[in-house]
């Protein structure tokens, strides 16, 4: 689904970085955040990205059935991708297009995006095209499931616990999804927007180190 709107559009939001109800105790409380939504781009892209997007459903016919939008902004090329159809895409751009890293995985959230809250974003390497792009993959709070794609990349398989531990996406198929970062009974996920800013007792061999909000004073 291409948008015919260019560039981003702007909304703002109340709160320390649109949080609301997460005990800041930063004292920013009144702070205004604009957020940035991206719409899709058109061609031409620019530089190699068009050759890609054109290798791209070269080699794969149903890319454009696979595919959600097409983002070009600050220098980079975002393919946003239906999670069903993360893993067969992945493939095609390792094998065929010669994207042989995958350099990381990281998360992000969305609260306002309804039904999309959760994002994985991959950034990829072509050491044979010298060429970097990004995919992207938009899932719901509620179903936060995306394909691994450890079997694709086996470098992915730290990067894809710690989203998971930091953001709770959870990827399926994952030889061993666990806690990286976190204590294994912690809970929540620290990096989601809605999580506390504060507040929460931390145990370090025994010992209790007071919460943030018990050993500051903002005023």
């Amino acid at each position: 689904t291409y948008s015919s709107i260019k560039g981003p559009t702007c909304m703002s939001e109340n709160g320390m970085f649109g949080s609301k109800g997460s005990g800041d105790t930063s004292g920013f409380g009144g702070l205004v955040n604009s957020a940035t939504v991206i719409a899709a781009t058109q061609r031409p892209y620019g530089g190699y990205f068009d050759q890609v997007a054109d290798d791209l459903d070269r080699a794969y016919p149903l890319f454009s059935d696979a595919i959600e939008k097409v983002v070009v902004d600050r220098g980079e090329l975002t393919l946003f991708i239906k999670a069903a159809r993360l893993v067969d895409v992945a493939k095609i751009l390792r094998d065929q297009l010669r994207f042989e890293m995958c350099v990381g995985v990281n998360g992000i959230h969305f609260p306002e995006e309804i039904s999309r809250e959760l994002h994985a974003v991959y950034s990829l390497l072509s050491i044979t095209r010298n060429q970097r792009i990004r995919l992207e993959v938009c899932v719901s709070e509620k179903e936060p499931h995306i394909p691994s794609v450890v079997g694709v990349w086996a470098g992915a398989n730290w990067h894809e616990r710690e989203t998971y531990d930091m953001f709770g996406i959870i990827f399926d198929n994952h030889p061993g999804l666990t806690r990286i970062l976190m204590p294994d009974d912690w809970s929540g996920f620290p990096q989601r927007k809605d999580y506390p800013l504060g507040g929460i007792e931390i145990e370090y061999k025994g010992a209790t180190v007071p919460a943030p909000s018990q050993r500051r004073s903002y005023k």
